[in-house]
């Protein structure tokens, strides 16, 4: 029976039910609505809203509920689907429990509350992923990047080091989204609030918020923390995603910086060679998702007039597939990363062509006088002398440097080492 029923005189169209009902997917949030329900009955009986031992049965029931199994059937959303429960069980009593209270509140409630602790979940696997980097990085030299051309020598850490500080920011973005989100919908309504008498102070407080919505209109309308983490979401899969494209590079025959364990990757139907690092592929094609559901809901958004408006139910399945992306993601990218074998010999070796220290030619003769920008010339002749003649900076005989300019001494290949490049370099 929809809680609504009264005001019309014919059942809802059987597919039209069936198209309007959320319980599908709505039903994520039963413990939510059961957790919701139990402080806002708590605060109705000690408000004297109803009497406190009508109150007391009704949290004790609810409390119940928590631990049983149910097939989600037969209601519009998790809101009728619990009060029908309730109501199977106390009879009229059970009808109590919606006193000053909508469905538009508390379905607000239910989202943040699970939201909530999603947000705590999420930043769980990122603090494990962030700190499997951490143990991953070692100080062997392999080359850095730009264009995707080799550029200038770092360490493995240090590369990795950049993917910690963008999972940080993530971790940082999501505790910011997580205080805003913090706020209790409950005792909005529908939209302006009750007649009845009740502590808004005392649910949000039960509920574990920070204090009550200032404004019962956005209490019930407002889905910009909806919008906000799948946006953080969004942004963990654009790092997600990048990290797994240089993967995919570094495990190829190309490069071979690493290797991935057998566990990690995927074989051909046909080749009986191939080692196909699926995984990777999947956390970065499946970033596409996470972008999708954040488009979503601001389209969703744009366009609605205050205050709730039947578009919003659009927000559920698409900020909990966000969510879903994001953990399976990460509990399959962090193992990947903790079991892959890094090959350092092949890292040396490719850091060693492309002449990855012609920039400490540069500062070497800058740092001896020579004005930066003259320097600049006089190694790019060297690099493209040392082309035309199949060498590498460190081939060249001090005769050879001289001829470029009498500033060079015997102290260049020191500088000029890998190690020392890497060592000197400010981080």
């Amino acid at each position: 029976m929809a809680l609504w029923q009264g005001r019309f005189k014919k059942e809802l169209n059987e597919q039209v039910n069936d198209f309007n009902s959320s319980l599908p997917f709505d039903n994520k949030l039963f413990k939510e609505d059961i957790i919701g329900s139990i402080a806002h009955a708590t605060m109705l009986g000690d408000t004297e809203i109803i009497p406190k031992e009508e109150s007391d049965i009704i949290v004790v029931e609810l409390t119940k509920m928590l631990d049983e199994e149910f097939v989600f059937e037969g209601a519009e959303d998790i809101h009728t689907f619990v009060e029908q429960e309730l109501t199977k069980r106390l009879g009229d009593l059970g009808k109590k429990l919606h006193t000053a209270r909508s469905r538009n509140d508390q379905i607000a409630t239910d989202l943040r509350l699970y939201l909530r602790n999603e947000i705590n979940e999420i930043s769980e696997l990122l603090v494990h992923l962030i700190k499997v980097l951490e143990e991953k990085g070692t100080d062997d030299i392999m080359p850095g990047y730009t264009h995707l051309q080799r550029a200038q020598p770092i360490t493995f850490a240090m590369h990795l080091g950049a993917y910690i500080a963008m999972f940080k920011r993530d971790l940082s973005r999501l505790a910011d989204c997580k205080k805003r989100m913090n706020e209790c919908p409950l005792g909005s309504g529908a939209l302006a609030g009750t007649k009845h008498p009740i502590d808004r102070i005392q649910t949000a407080t039960l509920l574990g918020f920070d204090k009550p919505c200032d404004n019962t209109l956005d209490g019930v309308s407002d889905r910009d923390f909806c919008v906000e983490l799948a946006s953080a979401i969004s942004l963990i899969m654009v790092h997600l995603s990048r990290f797994s494209e240089e993967i995919i590079f570094w495990c190829s025959s190309e490069f071979k910086f690493v290797e991935l364990d057998d566990a990690f990757a995927t074989g051909s139907s046909i080749m009986p060679q191939k080692k196909n690092p699926d995984i990777a592929e999947l956390v970065r094609g499946k970033s596409g998702r996470a972008f999708g559901n954040l488009q979503t809901l601001l389209v969703m958004l744009k366009g609605l007039p205050l205050a709730y408006n039947k578009d919003m139910q659009e927000d559920k399945e698409a900020i909990f597939d966000s969510i879903d992306t994001a953990k399976m993601c990460l509990l399959s990218f962090t193992p990947m990363i903790e079991t892959m074998k890094i090959l350092p010999q092949n890292m040396l070796n490719a850091s060693k062509h492309g002449f990855l220290n012609a920039t400490d030619v540069a500062d070497y003769l800058a740092e001896k006088g020579m004005p930066f920008r003259d320097a600049y010339k006089i190694v790019g002749e060297i690099v493209g002398y040392c082309i035309d003649n199949n060498k590498t900076l460190e081939d060249l005989t001090i005769e050879e440097y001289k001829g470029f300019s009498n500033i060079f001494d015997t102290d260049i290949y020191e500088e000029i080492s890998l190690e020392n490049c890497v060592k000197v370099r400010n981080k």
